[in-house]
């Protein structure tokens, strides 16, 4: 039977791009993986299998609040994740007046130096266009500068900076222009001597990076990481296309069980889909939520129907 990551693609099929279907796909250990692999220092030069396994269980898909204010949540208040995507523990920061800001996806992972597991937090967040009204790259600045700032108090006690956990935030925008194409870029924090002196020490600045990858479909140029990203996100390629190619081109294994969750998902996306053949998808996706809003608020079926201007079939269908 297929596995968690074959029945999200199949879930996804021509909505690759929206944000709850791109999430639960790119939070697949196997992908992140693959992206750990071609935009970290730290893991370039290893076999993705030792990736993934390097990779921790807390994790937490939209769950994360970026802005300031409460404290991680210990890992034992969570549900038992899936082994094979990363959920992760509940660590929520805001500030009273402040809307909510949710990291897409943030995990914990561990690689070997000297002998000792280093531990690193990686955010991964998923944007349909390179240019949404302000700039990704200080976006992830401010995401990066956050996941460290957060760490006082729980990865580090009083002044014991040295203790801070490098931060990755990696943004893929989908959609990119044809003049960038597919394109990966890194900002990193360097030592620049104005006068020489001043011995290296890496360890104690390399602290945060910020990774924007850009995926475009018609773009010749890329590498394994774009291609691979390129086929997974696609809305125009059908998802058993996107099994074959991810398994034989890539080696992403698509056989395993998958849970009850996934069959509930997968009848509610069908559904979601049958009031976009009508509506547009979008408008499907609001009007599924619309309804079941009504629905807990103990609106009859009728009424549901009235409300939503869709049939009183469509109405029970929801509701099962």
């Amino acid at each position: 039977m297929k596995n968690e990551l074959a029945g999200d693609l199949t879930l996804a099929e021509g909505k690759s791009q929206y944000d709850m279907y791109c999430k639960r796909i790119l939070a697949n250990k196997v992908i992140l993986a693959w992206i750990l692999k071609y935009v970290t220092e730290e893991f370039k030069d290893m076999e993705i299998s030792r990736i993934k396994a390097c990779i921790g269980t807390d994790v937490q898909i939209s769950e994360v609040n970026v802005l300031p204010g409460r404290t991680n949540m210990p890992a034992d208040t969570v549900n038992k994740p899936d082994p094979e995507k990363v959920m992760g523990e509940s660590v929520e920061d805001s500030v009273p007046g402040e809307g909510e800001l949710f990291y897409d996806i943030r995990f914990s992972v561990y690689y070997g130096r000297q002998k000792h597991r280093i531990k690193m937090i990686i955010n991964v967040e998923a944007q349909k266009e390179l240019h949404p009204g302000y700039s990704i790259t200080t976006r992830g600045v401010f995401y990066g500068a956050r996941m460290i700032s957060a760490q006082k108090g729980i990865e580090f006690m009083g002044k014991d900076y040295d203790n801070i956990r490098k931060v990755y935030s990696i943004w893929i925008c989908m959609n990119a222009p044809d003049y960038i194409g597919n394109a990966i870029a890194d900002y990193s924090i360097h030592k620049k001597d104005r006068i020489a002196g001043i011995p290296d020490q890496k360890e104690t600045y390399d602290k945060l990076s910020v990774v924007i990858i850009c995926l475009n479909e018609k773009s010749k140029k890329g590498n394994r990481l774009t291609k691979m990203l390129g086929i997974l996100l696609s809305p125009k390629i059908k998802a058993g296309s996107k099994m074959e190619q991810l398994e034989h081109e890539f080696d992403i294994p698509m056989e395993n069980d998958m849970g009850e969750e996934l069959n509930q998902m997968c009848n509610l996306s069908d559904y979601v889909e049958e009031l976009g053949v009508k509506k547009g998808l979008d408008q499907g996706v609001e009007l599924a939520k619309k309804a079941w809003r009504l629905h807990v608020q103990g609106d009859s079926p009728e009424k549901i129907a009235k409300e939503c201007d869709i049939t009183l079939e469509q109405v029970k269908k929801i509701l099962e």
